[in-house]
């Protein structure tokens, strides 16, 4: 897929258990956020703002800050440094920063059925959009029973963190359907061969 590209949220991933984790997977297999359509898609896909929201005021900086804060989840999340290097005690300081900004203000209003729908009190900025992927992920990192859950997935060369809430805490892949099968047919391909050998 070329960058900037993407236009349906199905090409987007949604899967990982946290919106904070979420976030992190647009850089898999190559950088997902390259444009302001594409993070809108996002940012839509995502839940962070109800369906129809108009993001028409999105600019050529969103991007880049959201690229910004994945940075700094990256380091606390995927990467796991230990407390008090440089390099984590500034991504924890910039993810509570974030954080601290107030996220956007919903509000229930009657939809064209007549059931409550939610929206928002105004278009969101980038800021307050920031700020819930960061609460996320501090609401994420001081929960040790949602830390034990954190998993990197086994599939070659995959780099996403997911939240295991199988049965079991057994699941292995971010994905059944990508990484999942890309194993079983590199199994399937050395049963296979080693058959041929014998």
């Amino acid at each position: 897929m070329a960058l900037g590209t993407v236009t349906a949220p199905h090409e987007l991933r949604f899967d990982t258990g946290r919106i904070c984790l979420d976030l992190l997977a647009t850089s898999h297999p190559e950088e997902r956020l390259g444009s302001v359509d594409v993070l809108s898609t996002w940012i839509t896909g995502s839940g962070l703002v109800p369906a129809g929201t108009p993001l028409t005021h999105a600019d050529d900086a969103w991007p880049s800050a959201f690229r910004e804060l994945r940075g700094h989840l990256a380091r606390l999340v995927r990467d796991r440094p230990a407390p008090g290097g440089a390099a984590y005690d500034l991504a924890l300081a910039r993810v509570n920063e974030t954080a601290r900004t107030a996220p956007p203000a919903p509000r229930a209003v009657p939809g064209d059925d007549g059931a409550l729908v939610r929206r928002l009190e105004a278009p969101p900025g980038c800021a307050a959009l920031l700020a819930v992927i960061a609460r996320d992920a501090v609401d994420l990192l001081t929960d040790p029973l949602a830390r034990a859950c954190l998993r990197q997935c086994e599939g070659d060369n995959c780099p996403i963190v997911y939240l295991d809430t199988s049965r079991g805490r057994r699941r292995r892949w971010c994905s059944s359907e990508v990484c999942g099968n890309r194993e079983r047919v590199a199994r399937h391909r050395r049963r296979a061969a080693a058959l041929t050998r014998a």
